[in-house]
């Protein structure tokens, strides 16, 4: 792989949590007009109408493989997605946005279960760094452990499980086609849910939709699409440490348009973060020159 495809792949990874991390303003005035669910309903019908408009000449090459791929990334996107959102009402969001993040640590040792792929100590000391940096960036303690950490944590290895197989299924797959797989996936159910649960009322007003359209045009299509492209050129653990600067992202929209007090420790969480990137991106170079003192 050329270095060039490399950085874009980075670029894409970084681009895609800064969105990410805009939605945490983005759900916050959104849930003041909807529900948890009626908010996830609504974002993935966005993206996949948005993505059968854009890319509708790409849908004649739809194939099996896309289709059983792309239900599989949707399924486990929105089981992520609900059990993150039902943590949320047993538990802080601070813990409840630190305990998704562990998702960043989960994603080597699955590739080490499952595929038996050697862990490496850079990405894994990167993943630890930027886990520690979370926690001071969100994290607030307060009781013991209950049902709603308990999902959240199953969340996290849901998202973990979405990072590794998106790396996986993309190497050999259109990441349009796959993205928009997940997109039709991920509507289906949140419709199934959203009228089990009989949230049929959906206010129409621009002050609740213009929030709702930014996280289904943005948080959604965009950012899906790129980390789907993204991950073609990086390694699953990688991007999720990149990823998990979505945290730092939203920490600082929060500071800028909620006006949030930012405080020492959460800026020494922002600056964690940060070098578990530079460790994580140290390591090719670091290869690099080892190659080139043994020659």
């Amino acid at each position: 792989m050329s270095v060039g495809k490399k950085y874009i792949g980075e670029i894409g990874l970084i681009i895609t949590a800064l969105i990410w991390g805009s939605g945490f303003v983005g759900s916050a005035m959104a849930l003041e007009h909807y529900t948890p669910y009626q908010i996830l309903t609504g974002r993935f019908l966005i993206g996949l109408i948005l993505l059968s408009v854009v890319f509708h000449k790409k849908l004649k090459l739809m194939k099996k493989s896309i289709v059983v791929k792309g239900v599989i990334l949707g399924a486990i996107l929105y089981i992520a997605f609900i059990l993150q959102t039902v943590g949320l009402q047993f538990t802080t969001p601070s813990k409840n946005a630190f305990l998704t993040a562990v998702n960043v640590v989960i994603v080597p040792f699955i590739s080490f279960v499952i595929y038996k792929r050697k862990l490496d100590v850079f990405e894994l000391t990167g993943a630890i760094f930027a886990i520690i940096g979370i926690a001071l960036l969100s994290l607030q303690l307060s009781g013991g452990i209950n049902i709603g950490d308990m999902l959240t944590l199953l969340c996290a290895f849901a998202f973990a499980f979405h990072i590794f197989y998106t790396a996986r299924f993309v190497k050999n797959e259109d990441a349009i086609l796959l993205t928009l797989m997940q997109m039709g996936t991920t509507s289906i159910l949140g419709l199934i849910f959203m009228i089990g649960k009989g949230e049929t009322s959906f206010s129409l007003e621009l002050s609740a939709l213009t929030p709702l359209i930014y996280l289904g045009v943005f948080s959604t299509t965009i950012a899906y699409v790129l980390q789907t492209v993204a991950q073609k050129y990086v390694t699953e653990t990688k991007a999720a440490i990149i990823l998990s600067t979505e945290a730092l992202w939203g920490t600082l929209f929060s500071v800028i348009i909620l006006s949030e007090l930012l405080t020492f420790r959460m800026a020494m969480g922002a600056i964690l973060i940060l070098v578990a990137i530079l460790i994580a991106e140290t390591k090719p170079k670091i290869r690099s020159l080892e190659r080139r003192l043994e020659s």
